[in-house]
C-alpha cells in the first residue's frame, strides 16, 4: 500500500512512432525554492510554471504555516513574504509528504528563527536520514529532537542568537548546501559552504536573483560559497523552467521507441542538472538542443529526441554523477537497449533516495532479462541491443516515482509488457505522466 490509498498497478506495452510536443511539468527544485525564497522576501513574489505536484503543494502549505500568504491566482502563484527571520511559529505539525527537498530546505529556513516546529512525512520520507541537515544546523545554534538515526518526525528549535557558520559538506548534496545557506540568511556575518564537488546551484542563482550577496569560487579546498547574512530579499517574478528530471522520461522513451521524434520544449539546462543529456549524446543518441536561451538566471532550450537504434554502452564519468543523480534509473533502462555495457560509478547516493534505487532497478532489469552487476557505489548494465529485451514482468516500485516511470518507459520497447506494482507515487513529481505519454502515442493501461 502507498500513501496514496490502494496500489494502482500500470502496464506499458510495446509502442512505436512517439511524436509531438511533450510539455513536462515545471522544475521541482526551482518550484520549491521559489515558494520558500518568496516567503523570505518582503513583498509580493509571483511565480508562473510552478510544478503543482504533491511535493511542491506540501511546501506551499508549509510556507502558509510559517506565516506567509501563498495563493494561486489563475496560472500564477502569488507569495506575500514575511522577510528573512520573519517566520511565525506554526501551530501544528508540518507534513512534508514525500519530499526530501521540501523538508530539508524548510528546516534550514526556520533554523535561525527563534521558533519551534515539528516535521513529519509519509512512510518513505520518515525513513530518510535528516542528520545530514540537522548536524550543520546545530552549528548555528538550532536544536533537533527526532527518532533514532535522525529520522522524522522531528522537532527543530531555532537558534535565538544564531552565529554564522563555515561548513564543509561531507557528501555532495544540494539539499544540505541549500539548508545551510537558508539558515545563514538570518545569521549575522558570512556563512561559508565548502563542497568538494559542486552540486546543483539553483539556490545560489535564485538567492542572487532575490538580492542576496552571494559569491562562489573554485579553490584548492573545493567549491566555496560565501553568503552575507541578514539581507533584505527583494520579491521577484519567476518563470519556472520545465524540469530536466521529468524531461528525461519522454526523451528516453523517444530514443528507444521505434520511429519516434519528440520535442520537449523549455527545459532547464543548468549545467549542474543536465548530465543525462550529455551522457545520452555520448552513447550515440539522436538528441539535439534547439533555441538555446536564458530565463530567470537559468539556461533553457528545447530538446528534440529521435529513435536511436545504434546506442552504445559507455563508461559514465563519475564526476558527472551529481549532475544526473536522479536520472540513473532511466539511464539504466536506455543502457539495456544499447550494444555493450554501461558502467556507472560514483553513485552511492542512489542507495539512500526514496528507495535504494540501484537495488530496485537492478532487480527489475534482471527480472526482465537484462544482466546487471552492482557494488556499493557503482553498477553496470549489460546492454542487449534492440529487439532482445524480454520484459513481461511486474516490478516493485518501493513507493518511488522514478522507479515507476523508468520501468514504464522500458515497457514501450520490450518484447512483452512491463507492469509496475504501484503507479500512485508518480504524482509526487509528474502528475501528468500518463496523459503526456499517451498523447505522444505510448501504450499504457491501468
Amino acid at each position: 500500500m502507498s500513501s496514496h490509498g490502494p496500489a494502482t498497478p500500470m502496464s506499458a506495452h510495446k509502442s512505436s512512432g512517439l511524436s509531438g510536443e511533450a510539455h513536462v511539468p515545471g522544475d521541482k527544485s526551482i518550484s520549491h525554492r521559489s515558494l520558500i525564497f518568496g516567503a523570505m522576501a518582503v513583498g509580493e513574489t509571483r511565480v508562473t510554471g510552478l510544478l503543482e505536484g504533491q511535493d511542491v503543494l506540501d511546501t506551499a502549505k508549509a510556507m502558509r504555516s510559517f506565516g506567509a500568504d501563498v495563493e494561486k491566482q489563475g496560472d500564477t502563484w502569488v507569495v506575500q513574504g514575511v522577510g528573512v527571520g520573519g517566520f511565525a511559529e506554526p501551530d501544528h505539525v508540518i507534513d512534508c509528504g514525500n519530499s526530501g527537498t521540501g523538508v530539508r530546505l524548510i528546516m534550514g529556513a526556520m533554523a535561525t528563527c527563534p521558533i519551534a516546529a515539528t516535521f513529519t512525512g509519509d512512510a518513505s520520507l520518515n525513513k530518510r536520514p535528516m542528520a545530514r541537515v540537522t548536524d550543520p544546523l546545530a552549528l548555528f545554534g538550532a536544536r533537533s529532537y527526532g527518532r533514532s538515526g535522525g529520522r522524522l518526525p522531528m522537532t527543530i528549535i531555532g537558534a535565538e542568537n544564531p552565529v554564522p557558520v563555515t561548513y564543509t559538506t561531507p557528501v555532495p548534496s544540494a539539499q544540505v548546501k541549500s539548508a545551510v545557506l537558508l539558515a545563514g540568511l538570518n545569521a549575522p556575518g558570512q556563512t561559508v559552504v565548502i563542497e568538494r564537488e559542486a552540486t546543483r546551484d539553483h539556490s545560489e542563482r535564485m538567492l542572487a536573483g532575490f538580492g542576496a550577496q552571494i559569491v562562489t569560487e573554485d579553490t584548492d579546498e573545493g567549491h566555496v560559497i560565501t553568503l552575507t547574512g541578514q539581507p533584505e530579499l527583494k520579491p521577484q517574478t519567476i518563470i519556472v523552467p520545465r524540469d530536466p528530471s521529468s524531461a528525461a522520461f519522454p526523451v528516453c522513451a523517444a530514443l528507444i521507441t521505434e520511429g519516434s521524434d519528440v520535442l520537449v520544449p523549455n527545459i532547464g539546462l543548468n549545467p549542474t542538472r543536465a548530465g543525462l543529456f550529455y551522457t545520452l549524446q555520448d552513447m550515440g543518441a539522436d538528441l539535439t538542443f534547439e533555441n538555446m536561451r536564458e530565463e530567470g538566471g537559468e539556461p533553457v532550450a528545447d530538446l528534440r529526441a529521435k529513435y536511436s537504434p545504434d546506442l552504445k554502452g559507455i563508461e559514465v564519468p563519475a564526476e558527472r554523477a551529481a549532475s544526473m543523480i536522479d536520472e540513473y534509473p532511466v539511464l539504466s533502462v536506455v543502457a539495456a537497449f544499447a550494444e555493450g555495457k554501461t558502467h556507472m560509478p560514483g553513485v552511492k547516493e542512489l542507495r539512500v533516495k526514496e528507495s535504494d534505487r540501484i537495488d530496485a532497478m537492478a532487480t527489475g532489469l534482471r527480472a526482465a532479462g537484462v544482466d546487471v552487476d552492482e557494488g556499493e557505489d557503482w553498477w553496470t548494465v549489460h546492454g542487449r541491443g534492440f529487439g532482445d529485451v524480454a520484459g513481461g514482468v511486474t516490478v516493485k516500485t518501493h513507493l518511488d516515482h522514478r522507479i515507476a516511470m523508468s520501468f514504464l518507459v522500458m515497457g514501450f520497447a520490450t518484447n512483452a509488457p512491463m507492469t509496475v506494482d504501484d503507479s500512485g507515487p508518480i504524482s509526487t513529481s509528474f502528475p501528468i505522466f500518463e496523459n503526456l505519454m499517451t498523447q505522444l502515442g505510448a501504450k499504457l493501461t491501468q
